[in-house]
């Protein structure tokens, strides 16, 4: 038979198309799939090979099978520690904190002081500070690390600190800190300092995972006193030009920096197989906030970040602010807020005028037309890209960290959250959240509507790829 290369082109597109749509919908949720299933409809050679390559978010099972031990450990090394539980009573905790300790492993624990840094330069400053304080160990575990004036600051406290005969150890993200890693891992690990990669590609790619699953953390660990979670990366504010970030980090002390140390180990441990100690704190601070760490990423089984802002969302009774620079909800979370909306809750989303990804930017704008219409208020800062991560309900719970508000971070992203059960954080978070909104613009529904058709367009067809970003 005389095939046409134009015949077999034909014959070798429909079979791709059809085999996408057997194999794509059973592996994928349905809004990924969607996406996808259009990308292979347009253009099938291209479609198919990218989605066998990003399209469903696996790990390896090992990494899997070692994040299941971590958290065995994490859970049965709290037993003995149950006088360090916070009993919340009532209101949104009651709900909260049971979900969180089942998703992640962390229980409540009382007893901790929580100090929120709004100052880029205060908190590297703060941050530095701690390591040249330290006596014991320097933990820090973080997406980006830049070969600039920041990077380098870290590198020299951490050499400073090895040079005392300290314990230190640097995990950085293989992707998001490929430049710091080039600078400075021979410099660092020639000092001393244990220095390794997460999630790298090449060679090992097939011992990690789908190639841009990444982790997406920022913590730091002081001789398991002093902790730091939150959003701000090891880097200038203004690592990208035009766009001078302004963030949030939490700086923590008391029993969950415990916590946040045994995080730090089990992503140590799933990078290099090794089990780090963890000296837990016996006995509840000074402070007096209950707080919870929230682990997520794609070694649980579900998506906890997610499932937890959707709790919190739907358990608001009077006020939801929301502070994130990515918003591209999946529909759970469209929904959380448009029901909050209609119930009553005034809900505030606070996100940035600036936004250094462009096609993330367009198919965020996708959605405030449905926002807007059920009530939710929308503010742009302008002054900054704001790239801090925070949220707040009612009186009751204060949510900060590296977790965004879209699906990357939901289900792609290792995250973690630090839940304050407390009024006077929350108090003091949004005294934060004020000074954004001083300094924002609000979306109005009717300016809105008269965008022109054509923007219109282009966000809807960039919304289309939601679950590719």
């Amino acid at each position: 038979m005389d095939w046409s290369l134009g015949t077999v082109l034909l014959i070798l597109d429909w079979v791709i198309r059809l085999a996408a749509l057997l194999w794509i919908p059973s592996r994928t949720s349905p809004a990924a799939a969607r996406s996808w299933m259009l990308l292979v409809g347009f253009v099938p050679l291209l479609g198919l090979p990218a989605y066998l390559l990003l399209g469903h978010p696996w790990l390896s099972r090992e990494r899997i099978q070692r994040q299941a031990r971590a958290s065995q450990v994490i859970r049965e090394e709290q037993v003995p520690l149950a006088a360090l539980r916070w009993h919340s009573g009532t209101g949104i905790a009651a709900e909260m904190a049971p979900l969180v300790e089942r998703q992640g492993a962390f229980m409540p624990v009382r007893g901790n002081a929580v100090d929120l840094l709004d100052d880029y330069e205060a908190s590297l400053h703060a941050l530095i500070a701690a390591i040249d304080g330290a006596k014991n160990n320097v933990h820090l575990l973080y997406y980006l690390m830049f070969d600039d004036a920041v990077g380098e600051a870290i590198a020299a406290a951490l050499e400073r600190a090895a040079k005392r005969g300290l314990e230190c150890r640097l995990l950085l993200d293989a992707v998001g800190a490929k430049r710091g890693w080039r600078r400075y891992a021979r410099r660092l690990r020639a000092a001393g300092v244990q220095v390794h990669q997460l999630l790298p590609g090449g060679l090992r790619w097939r011992r990690s995972g789908r190639m841009d699953l990444r982790n997406h953390r920022k913590i730091a660990v002081i001789d398991g006193s002093i902790g730091f979670i939150g959003s701000q990366n090891l880097a200038d504010a203004a690592f990208i030009p035009g766009y001078p970030n302004r963030e949030l980090v939490a700086r923590v002390r008391g029993p969950v920096v415990a916590q946040l140390d045994a995080v730090f180990a089990s992503d140590w441990y799933l990078e290099t197989g090794e089990r780090l100690h963890v000296d837990p704190v016996r006995e509840a601070g000074a402070g007096g906030v209950p707080t919870q760490l929230l682990p997520s990423g794609p070694a649980y089984p579900f998506e906890n970040a997610r499932d937890a802002v959707n709790a919190l969302i739907h358990l608001a009774k009077r006020r939801i602010v929301l502070a994130t620079p990515y918003f591209v909800p999946d529909d759970a979370t469209l929904s959380a807020l448009r029901i909050a909306a209609l119930s009553g809750v005034d809900v505030q989303l606070i996100l940035s005028a600036r936004n250094n990804q462009r096609l993330t930017a367009w198919a965020q704008e996708s959605y405030y037309a449905e926002l807007l219409a059920c009530g939710v208020r929308i503010a742009l800062y302008e002054p900054h890209f704001l790239h801090a991560k925070h949220m707040s309900v009612d009186d009751e719970v204060a949510l900060v960290g590296s977790i965004n508000l879209d699906i990357r971070s939901f289900a792609l992203n290792a995250e973690i959250g630090l839940l304050c059960y407390d009024a006077d954080i929350v108090a003091r978070l949004r005294g934060i959240e004020a000074d954004y909104l001083r300094h924002a613009h609000g979306v109005r529904a009717e300016d809105w509507a008269r965008r022109p058709a054509w923007r219109r367009s282009r966000d809807g067809i960039a919304r289309l790829a939601d679950s590719l970003m």
